[in-house]
C-alpha cells in the first residue's frame, strides 16, 4: 500500500510532530510504501498579513504542489495530521480532485474552535463549537490573543463549513478519544465517518520496580498546563515530596522562582525523550494538572508504559484515560488544595499507588502499544476506501486503474497479522 502522509510543523515542536513520524515509521516497518509531504508554519513569518490570510482560507500554491505531487506518486490513501495555516484546507480538494481517499487526524479542537483548545481566560470556553463562523474569537482575540489572526482562523473555518469541505472533501477522521469524537460530531463533523484511534508510544520502554519518593512534570510550561496550581499546590503541602519539572515555556520564571525558594522543587528545563522516560520510571506519580479539555497527551500514554499512576484534572479526555482509584486519580481543575490533598495521599499509600502503577502498564499493553495502533489505523484506512468507493460509485465516477478501493476487503485482511 502506498500512503501519502502530509503534516505542517508547528513552529515550537509538539506532541502531533512526534505522532506524525511515529506513524510514518510505523508504517514503513509494517512493510507500507510512505511518501511525506511536509511544511512548517515558519514560512507565514515572511508573509504580508493579507497574503498569510488569503493563504490560510485557500493557499494556492500548496494545491498546485500537492497536485503535482499526488499525480507523480499516487497513494492509494492520503492521511493528512497538521495543515494549519500553511497547508490550508486546499490539500484535501487537491486529494479529491484526482479521486484520492482522504483521512484526517484530529488532534486538537481547530476545526470547532480557532484557539484549538476550547479555553479562554484560564477557562473552558465553547462558545464557538455551535456557531458557524465562529464569531466569539475575533471578539476576544483568542487566538495568539490577536483579534485580526483570530478573524482570518474563524473565516478559514466558516469558509469551509460553508462550502461542506469537512463533510464532502474527508472520507475518514480520526479522533483521539471517545470524549473529542463526541465534540466533533457535536460540530457538524459527520458521525459515519470520525473514528477513534488513541495515539501509541514505540518502542516500549518498559517498567521499572524502583521508585523514588518525587513526583514529575513534563510538558510545555504554559498557562494551559495548570502550572500555577501545580506550583500552589506544592507551596501548600508539609511533606518531604520532591517534585521534579521538565519543560520549558512562558512561565520558565514562575517554575525558576518556585525552584529557587523550595529546595523540594528541581526545573529540569528541556530534556530529551529518553531522560523524560528515564525519569518516568523512577518517579512516584506523573502530576497532570491541565485545566483545557487535552487530545490525547503522550506525557500520560507514556507514564503508563512505564508503569507510572497519573494525579490529573477531572477534565476532558483525562476522564476517559485515567480511571480514578484504577490508573491514577483525579482533581477538579485549577483546585490546588485538591490536587495537594492527592499528593499527601501518594505519599502515605504507596502500596495502593504502585498498584495503579501495574494496572496502568497493563492499560498501555491493551491499547496503546504500536502493534494495536497499527491494527486500529488498517481499520481507518479500509473505512476511507470504502468511502471513496461509495461516493465513486453514486456520481457514476468509476474506480481510477491502479487503486485497490475495489475491495477494501482485500487490503483488511492481508493486513491483517502481517505487512502488505
Amino acid at each position: 500500500m502506498r500512503i501519502l502522509l502530509a503534516h505542517t510543523y508547528y513552529k515550537l515542536p509538539g506532541g502531533e510532530d512526534g505522532v506524525f513520524a511515529a506513524e510514518s515509521a510505523l508504517l514503513r516497518q509494517s512493510g507500507h510504501e510512505v511518501v511525506e509531504y511536509r511544511e512548517h508554519n515558519r514560512r507565514i513569518d515572511g508573509l504580508s498579513p493579507i497574503s498569510a490570510a488569503a493563504k490560510t482560507v485557500w493557499n494556492r500554491e500548496a494545491h498546485a504542489s500537492f497536485s503535482a505531487l499526488l499525480e507523480r506518486e499516487r497513494p492509494d490513501v492520503c492521511h493528512f495530521h497538521n495543515t494549519f495555516p500553511i497547508m490550508s484546507p486546499a490539500v484535501f480538494y487537491a486529494a479529491k480532485a484526482q479521486r484520492i481517499p482522504v483521512v484526517v487526524t484530529l488532534h486538537n479542537y481547530r476545526f470547532l474552535c480557532p484557539a484549538a483548545t476550547f479555553l479562554r481566560d484560564g477557562k473552558v470556553c465553547e462558545q464557538c463549537l455551535p456557531s458557524v463562523f465562529k464569531w466569539p474569537a475575533p471578539l476576544y482575540g483568542c487566538y495568539r490573543e490577536s483579534r485580526p489572526a483570530s478573524a482570518v482562523t474563524a473565516l478559514m473555518l466558516g469558509t469551509h463549513r460553508m462550502l461542506g469541505t469537512w463533510r464532502r472533501t474527508v472520507d475518514a477522521y480520526i479522533a483521539l478519544t471517545e470524549f473529542a469524537r463526541a465534540k466533533f460530531v457535536r460540530g457538524g463533523l459527520p458521525a459515519g465517518k470520525v473514528m477513534v484511534k488513541p495515539n501509541f508510544v514505540s518502542p516500549d520502554p518498559g517498567m521499572s520496580g524502583e521508585r523514588e519518593d518525587f513526583a514529575l512534570f513534563v510538558g510545555r510550561l504554559m498557562e494551559e498546563k495548570g502550572i500555577a496550581t501545580l506550583l500552589a499546590a506544592w507551596r501548600s503541602l508539609d511533606i518531604p515530596m520532591r517534585l521534579k519539572i521538565a519543560g520549558d515555556g512562558p512561565l520558565a520564571g514562575m517554575v525558576k522562582e518556585a525552584a529557587t525558594n523550595d529546595p523540594r522543587i528541581e526545573w529540569l528545563g528541556t530534556i530529551s525523550s529518553d531522560q523524560v522516560r528515564a525519569q518516568m520510571k523512577r518517579a512516584r506519580v506523573l502530576v497532570f494538572p491541565s485545566i483545557w479539555y487535552e487530545g490525547l497527551p503522550l506525557t500520560v500514554l507514556e507514564a503508563y508504559a512505564t508503569g507510572l499512576p497519573v494525579i490529573a484534572s477531572d477534565l476532558g479526555s483525562m476522564v476517559e484515560l485515567i480511571g480514578h482509584g484504577e490508573t491514577g486519580v483525579r482533581f477538579k481543575p485549577g483546585d490546588a488544595r485538591e490536587l495537594a490533598g492527592w499528593i499527601g495521599w501518594s505519599w502515605s499509600n504507596r502500596n495502593s499507588v504502585e498498584a495503579m502503577g501495574r494496572r496502568a502498564r497493563q492499560r498501555y499493553e491493551d491499547n496503546f502499544t504500536a502493534g494495536a495502533n497499527y491494527r486500529r489505523l488498517m481499520e481507518v484506512y479500509v473505512a476511507a476506501l470504502g468511502e471513496a468507493s461509495r461516493v465513486r460509485e453514486r456520481s457514476g465516477l468509476g474506480l481510477p486503474e491502479r487503486s485497490c478501493t475495489s475491495d477494501s476487503r482485500w487490503l483488511w485482511q492481508r493486513s491483517k497479522g502481517r505487512p502488505l
